[in-house]
């Protein structure tokens, strides 16, 4: 990982959980920072958003490494052709990094 990125911090040391509230059901979805994505109970599926940075940034598969890279990127692009189709395919484990 690239020292000093401030996106990358989510991807170093001992993964964050962070809460989000499912809009569909109101119930808690738990995300670790190493997780693109995660499924509440009720079938809704909600993504990271320290996937926003790897799409845009240049340095993004070099400073995270190739695995997240590829897998948040495959994510990336279900959700684009999910918003044609309205299915999105969800990795079944996520993703541990290597400390």
């Amino acid at each position: 990982m690239i020292p000093g990125c401030p996106g990358a911090a989510a991807f170093r040391g001992t993964p964050t959980l962070a809460e989000k509230k499912c809009p569909v059901c109101g119930l808690d979805i738990e995300l670790f920072s190493i997780e693109p994505c995660n499924t509440c109970k009720c079938g809704f599926t909600a993504y990271n958003d320290a996937q926003s940075c790897i799409k845009w940034c240049a340095y993004a598969k070099e400073c995270v490494g190739e695995e997240i890279y590829n897998l948040f990127m495959s994510i990336q692009q279900q959700q684009e052709e999910g918003e044609n189709t309205e299915e999105t395919v969800v990795p079944a484990q996520p993703v541990a990094v290597g400390g």
